[in-house]
């Protein structure tokens, strides 16, 4: 249940019959077809009629296939606006995936008709594009993925609006970037990123990633689930505080700093366990060989660092967010910053840096504390592979360095953990602003609504989007952090 601190914005009173409250369920996905696809959608704008289906066995392996009669397949309900939106689909528990996923189900709760598409299946595009015509043909990716979000629906003669994410620098397809009429970016460093290397700001509007309030949101400690996450699984006990850090690899999210910060002040701090949650990957284990040795190094006990290894549902992401007291991400690069999104509106005080994603989500001092950036990692060169547009593999200079990394001021992060970790009233406080920040702000409805304002003003040009400026909560929030 929700808490009673926190305030239903009144912009989705209107939608609150759309709100699902059932949690996601993992998923057994296998490569769908078009009809699959089409099927797995709650379409309310759409009929499905005349399918035939067979299946087929190969050795000990069923695969299933239907057959379609593409003919008659589809009969559109015409609306105010139609959206083709190409993401990682079916969905999976990746970041793009998720970010696609809220869009999606935020443009439909908002009177907006919308169908997912994979964003590499130019079978099923090529029928989308026929059989359901889309205003606009929305793309989750990065520059690299221009092909598919862009190239792709150019040649076929749809509209394609990327919604693109940064690696830390744009190497290629600049002249096809500054033909569009609208990029949306991640975040204001995403887009400063994009602006940097090559592509011109007026065609660039910030849309940050949504969050789904009915699988984050603040529960108390003695919640079931969460009790039994904290305790039995994690053996964290009610007099430690527990720090957490999450992501891909952690050293990425900013761990190391937080170690070298937690080594500052240890004799200071009350009780603690720092639980590092992980994706197995090659580059979770390597950096993970480089935490443990400067936990070594740093005179730490080891039994106080609890790793934890899987692929999280949002649902089990979200209990394990309710069950510690801090969220840590610091990051070394951070275009969103979505598990920091999802700490806040779990009710937790996230420290993190002052820089990239994180800038445009955390506001400093009141949900979070915001760490100055001590360094920053440059290069003057970077390889370039044919999988990013080039002829062969070659190694790109550029004409001056750039910024691929940043690491936290570890004295910062020291202090902000003091000052959390030793005053449960600041907790408390902090976490209760973060969660209705993130609800009032970004959770999937209201950001979905503001791409459709986007686009609506930039792209389809409807008149009375034209006119007035775009006004919603997410815009107003962002201008205040530019």
């Amino acid at each position: 249940m929700r808490p009673p601190y926190l305030k239903i914005a009144p912009v989705l009173l209107s939608n609150s019959a759309h709100a699902p409250k059932s949690y996601l369920k993992d998923l057994q996905v296998t490569r769908l077809s078009f009809w699959q696809t089409i099927c797995q959608q709650d379409l309310s704008s759409t009929k499905i009629c005349d399918r035939k289906a067979k299946s087929r066995e190969s050795g000990a392996r069923a695969k299933l296939k239907y057959v379609c009669d593409l003919s008659n397949l589809i009969e559109v309900i015409e609306g105010e606006m139609k959206s083709l939106v190409l993401y990682p689909y079916p969905m999976e528990y990746d970041g793009q995936s998720l970010q696609g996923h809220y869009l999606l189900k935020g443009l439909k709760e908002n009177g907006v008709s919308a169908i997912a598409c994979g964003r590499y299946n130019r079978t099923d595009k090529k029928v989308f594009y026929e059989k359901y015509k889309p205003d606009v043909v929305i793309g989750i990716g990065f520059w690299g993925d221009a092909p598919e979000l862009i190239s792709h629906p150019l040649a076929n003669k749809m509209t394609p609006v990327p919604w693109l994410n940064a690696n830390g620098c744009v190497f290629n397809y600049h002249d096809l970037l500054n033909s569009l009429p609208l990029i949306l970016a991640t975040s204001n460093w995403v887009k400063a990123t994009y602006i940097r290397d090559g592509i011109k700001p007026e065609n660039i509007q910030v849309a940050p990633i949504g969050y789904d309030p009915d699988i984050f949101y603040p529960r108390p400690k003695y919640d079931p689930e969460v009790k039994r996450l904290r305790e039995e699984v994690l053996e964290i006990k009610d007099d430690e505080i527990m720090i957490l850090t999450a992501g891909g690899d952690v050293t990425s999210k900013g761990a190391q700093e937080m170690i070298r910060a937690i080594a500052k002040v240890q004799n200071k701090l009350p009780k603690w366990k720092y639980v590092l949650k992980v994706w197995p990957s090659k580059s979770a284990r390597e950096h993970g060989i480089e935490e443990e040795k400067l936990i070594d190094e740093l005179g730490l006990d080891p039994d106080q660092f609890i790793y934890v290894k899987g692929k999280y549902n949002p649902h089990k992401m979200s209990l394990l967010l309710n069950a510690c007291d801090i969220y840590a991400a610091p990051s070394r690069i951070e275009g969103f910053g979505m598990i920091q999104l999802e700490a806040q509106a779990c009710g937790k005080p996230v420290i993190s840096i002052d820089v990239g994603g994180p800038r445009d989500t955390i506001i400093p001092n009141e949900t979070g504390f915001l760490a100055e950036v001590e360094s920053e990692v440059k290069l003057d060169s970077e390889w370039v592979t044919r999988k990013m547009g080039f002829e062969r593999r070659h190694r790109m200079k550029f004409p001056e360095p750039k910024t691929f990394a940043y690491r936290a001021n570890v004295n910062q992060l020291a202090e902000s953990l003091l000052n959390l970790a030793t005053d449960a009233k600041l907790r408390n406080k902090m976490g209760k602003a973060a969660a209705q920040h993130a609800y009032d702000t970004f959770n999937y409805r209201i950001t979905a609504k503001h791409i459709a304002d986007l686009i609506k003003k930039y792209v389809i040009k409807e008149k009375s989007a034209v006119e007035q400026p775009i006004n919603n909560p997410v815009y107003s929030f962002l201008q205040t952090r530019v």
